[in-house]
């Protein structure tokens, strides 16, 4: 690329190359990659029980993904004031978005979180995660810690009685606790810190009382039924795949488990290509989330600093989650695993968002303020 984009150069692309990370981009690409792969080899029986046709979930995939890499390029070209006002208009319409969700979308085992668009389901809240993470750094970054506080309270803890009112009481949790993050990295006292995560422990002793799926998810895991769950079937998968798995396409767990190319993607991945694969995806996570908070560290500017490391954190907890259900150390949560399993807004939103961490990790961003 050194032939390709010469240090002399002084265009917009040779610009992005020479200060873009090319180890997080790589590994973002590497997901990507491992994601395709997954959702060929795990989705062909529901396309086929649903649409009959067995690529029809691998063809609406790679449709996504080409977008999605599209708006990963695009967003990570940004200045940090081009993320901040991106960020700015994806809440404004975003939000907008949850709540005609929220009063027109269909409902869908119980909850309104989708507006369908021709043969497309949008989840608007997909977006609207991302830009909060933006927003909070913003707000962290310019105020003093009271204000700041206060201020991030009032705008996450907004969107996040709507995510409740859907219900989707699982990616609310995932906005507080990546602003409880961004908060921590900005430097809150510990004292504030504690009556926080006080406070948070509260919102879930209410979601347990106020919710019964919370509080049937919760009552499953803690003592699990008696029948054989999705859970047991992805348990099954996991130790049926030994080291190596029982080859691509060779796995049994996708007729059985409808959401094995979403939610338990992660399960087909052990049984079909085994537990070393599944160790390769974990260990690729973790270098995204310890790449990202290494160079969100190395920023000068604050709000560089503090938007970096909620988009590296939001990444890396949302793998844990779906990881952490797929082996039952978590009750269930219909959560993503990022870029790996099938989704639409989830793909272009991750690639809105992962482009923005680009952009504010990029060495010119760290010299530049956001006033």
């Amino acid at each position: 690329m050194s032939r390709l984009f010469p240090r002399t150069d002084r265009s917009l692309l040779a610009n992005w190359w020479w200060t873009v990370d090319h180890a997080l981009l790589a590994g973002l690409l590497l997901v990507v990659l491992a994601g395709v792969i997954v959702v060929f080899a795990a989705s062909p029986p529901v396309g086929s029980l649903r649409f009959n046709d067995p690529h029809y979930f691998v063809l609406r995939h790679l449709v996504f993904v080409i977008p999605a890499l599209a708006l990963l390029f695009f967003c990570s070209l940004l200045s940090p004031l081009g993320v901040l006002r991106l960020a700015k208009a994806m809440a404004a319409v975003g939000g907008l978005l949850v709540v005609a969700a929220l009063l027109f979308g269909p409902e869908v085992n119980g909850a309104r979180r989708w507006l369908r668009l021709a043969d497309f389901q949008l989840q608007p809240s997909e977006f609207v995660k991302p830009a909060l993470a933006v927003l909070t750094a913003r707000i962290a970054a310019s105020r003093p810690w009271p204000r700041a506080t206060l201020e991030t309270l009032v705008l996450v803890g907004a969107f996040a009685i709507l995510l409740a009112l859907q219900p989707d009481l699982g990616m609310a949790a995932l906005v507080l606790a990546t602003a409880g993050l961004q908060l921590f990295v900005a430097g809150l006292p510990w004292l504030v810190i504690g009556a926080l995560a006080l406070l948070g422990g509260l919102g879930a002793a209410a979601a347990y009382a106020l919710f019964p799926h919370v509080a049937a998810r919760i009552d499953g895991f803690l003592a699990p039924p008696a029948e054989f769950s999705q859970i047991e079937r992805a348990l099954e998968a996991v130790a049926s795949g030994g080291l190596f798995g029982r080859g691509p396409g060779e796995g049994v767990v996708k007729f059985t488990l409808p959401d094995a190319h979403t939610d338990f993607v992660f399960a087909a991945t052990a049984e079909e290509f085994g537990i070393l694969a599944c160790l390769l995806l974990v260990a690729l996570f973790a270098f995204l989330l310890l790449r990202g908070m290494w160079r969100a560290g190395a920023a000068v500017d604050r709000f560089c600093q503090i938007g970096a490391a909620g988009l590296a954190g939001q990444l890396g907890l949302q793998a844990l989650v779906n990881m952490a259900v797929n082996l039952n150390l978590a009750p269930t949560k219909g959560m993503t695993l990022p870029f790996v399993s099938y989704g639409g807004s989830s793909l272009l939103a991750l690639g809105a968002a992962t482009g923005c961490l680009l952009a504010l990790t990029r060495t010119r961003a760290r010299l530049e303020a956001v006033r």
